[in-house]
């Protein structure tokens, strides 16, 4: 079975055809960066703007890499939020008029869920288990006791991971996108060097990272002359701890042995190798997708399509996206 999947949740345009959840058999991604990197931060008109150049030569392209034709695709499967709903909009409108047009049914999908469900393109683990979902626009702990089955454990309160990320990145000079020029710059430095905040929200699994970025404003206004090396460093060191105390607590608590990752932060190379160390000490296993499985990309979305069509979970043309979309809400 094969299935068509769409995402332009944010700033990158993106189709796939998977084969039963869990081949790839094209996966077609658009990047924006190079577009909003002088803006050191995604601006959404522009995003939307160039949604609607790059998806059909996307689509094309993630059709004809798959040798299928669309007679052969059982379903399409598109992200219908959260994120940019200007982004949103192009994907779901186009979605929605190629269905129509080649009698093919629509799935629509959580864009967190499609983030979950990476992994299934590449392990199988065995649920329940606790899934972290941490990039520029999410971070949230969820429990997954199956597919379609989630429960929130906890999320931020104000910035997501990532966007601390590009926050701190434009703050030192780094430029955009923030994640990957932390990550290669902060291993020249030293990570003990300074003392940043770890921001746990007490009597809950929620975190906080917007205490983090002022930390490393004022630390900046204070004293200019620190070497950025050692600020990116341990500025990364107090994000990680952050996210891998919170992952082992609520997978401690909710007697779960097994912790997924997913979104554009867990591509992290320190993040990937210190969660498998300190989650291989408590006897829990962790899975990582590969990296070009941690960035948007449509080959998720269609994975997580290919169960609710199994499911029979079809929308119709009234299908709309939003902005703001809860995992596990009555419409996530």
């Amino acid at each position: 079975m094969l299935i068509l999947g769409i995402d332009t949740s944010c700033d990158d345009t993106s189709a796939s055809v998977v084969e039963n959840g869990n081949k790839i058999i094209s996966n077609i991604v658009s990047s924006q960066n190079e577009i909003h990197q002088k803006y050191g931060g995604i601006v959404p008109e522009l995003a939307s703007r160039r949604h609607i150049e790059m998806i059909i030569p996307v689509v094309d392209e993630a059709i004809k890499k798959s040798g299928a034709g669309f007679n052969d695709i059982s379903a399409i499967a598109v992200s219908k939020g959260p994120g940019l709903i200007g982004s949103l909009l192009v994907g779901v409108c186009f979605a929605k008029a190629l269905s129509f047009a080649k009698n093919i049914p629509l799935v629509a999908i959580n864009h967190l869920e499609g983030h979950i469900i990476s992994i299934f393109l590449e392990a199988r683990p065995e649920f329940p288990f606790l899934a972290l979902v941490v990039s520029g626009g999410h971070t949230a702990f969820y429990i997954v006791d199956g597919f379609g089955i989630y429960s929130e454990l906890g999320r931020t309160r104000d910035d997501a991971a990532g966007e601390a990320y590009d926050k701190v990145a434009k703050l030192l000079g780094f430029g955009y996108p923030g994640g990957p020029i932390i990550d290669t710059i902060a291993a020249k430095g030293n990570a003990d060097a300074i003392t940043f905040p770890r921001g746990l929200i007490k009597e809950s699994f929620d975190v906080s990272f917007s205490g983090l970025k002022t930390a490393v404003f004022n630390h900046l206004k204070k004293y200019p002359e620190s070497r950025k090396e050692d600020v990116a460093a341990s500025f990364q060191s107090a994000v990680i701890e952050i996210l891998i105390n919170r992952a082992l607590e609520g997978a401690r608590s909710n007697k779960v042995k097994r912790i997924v990752l997913s979104g554009g932060v867990a591509a992290n190379s320190v993040l990937r190798k210190q969660v498998r160390a300190k989650a291989f000490e408590q006897g829990i296993e962790v899975y990582l997708p590969s990296e070009h499985l941690c960035t948007d990309n449509a080959a998720m979305i269609a994975a997580a399509g290919y169960y609710h069509f199994e499911n029979k979970e079809m929308v119709d043309f009234t299908l709309n996206p939003k902005a703001y979309l809860p995992l596990g809400s009555a419409n996530g």
